[in-house]
């Protein structure tokens, strides 16, 4: 039996994305390696939804060591794809007014398949909960195909920016 997915995919279109990269990066700090979003593909703030996609190439960092000739897609790689999409809508629509949103916690986090190169992950956030400066609670899921390969809650946190680099100085 299929499970249900948090957002109908047939809502948006994997070749006609509402962002690109560059548009994720007004938002999300990551770069390079570490940029795990390949575009925005839906966004609904009345359901306080939202769904990405991660492209994913040979090129991968992880490809040549996880694991060697059978490249599959970290999971902790994948909990941090869906952690950039949800800072993404997070810091678009001011949810938690912070400067920067950060890991706070996973629960129920569950694997449910595999994710390997030439795979289109989409990533699929619903904002459960925010209390403006204290945090977000956001269900999500992980898509290969129509098989929900991840699935759990994630806890975002405000990052203090100007505590940081006030210790850094």
């Amino acid at each position: 039996m299929r499970q249900e997915t948090l957002i109908d995919l047939s809502l948006f279109d994997v070749d006609k994305p509402i962002a690109d990269i560059e548009a994720i990066r007004k938002f999300n700090p990551q770069r390079h390696e570490m940029e795990q979003l390949t575009s925005i593909l839906y966004e609904d703030l009345d359901t306080h939804c939202c769904a990405a996609l991660k492209q994913l190439t040979d090129d991968e960092f992880w490809v040549r060591g996880h694991m060697p000739g059978m490249p599959l897609m970290p999971g902790v790689v994948m909990l941090e794809a869906v952690a950039q999409l949800s800072s993404y809508f997070t810091q678009k629509h001011d949810l938690l007014g912070s400067e920067m949103v950060g890991f706070g916690g996973l629960d129920g986090v569950r694997f449910r398949g595999v994710v390997s190169p030439g795979d289109q992950l989409i990533l699929l956030v619903k904002m459960v909960k925010t209390r403006r400066g204290r945090m977000i609670v956001a269900d999500f899921q992980g898509v290969v195909g129509e098989t929900v390969v991840l699935e759990g809650t994630l806890r975002g946190i405000p990052i203090p920016i100007s505590a940081l680099t006030q210790k850094s100085e």
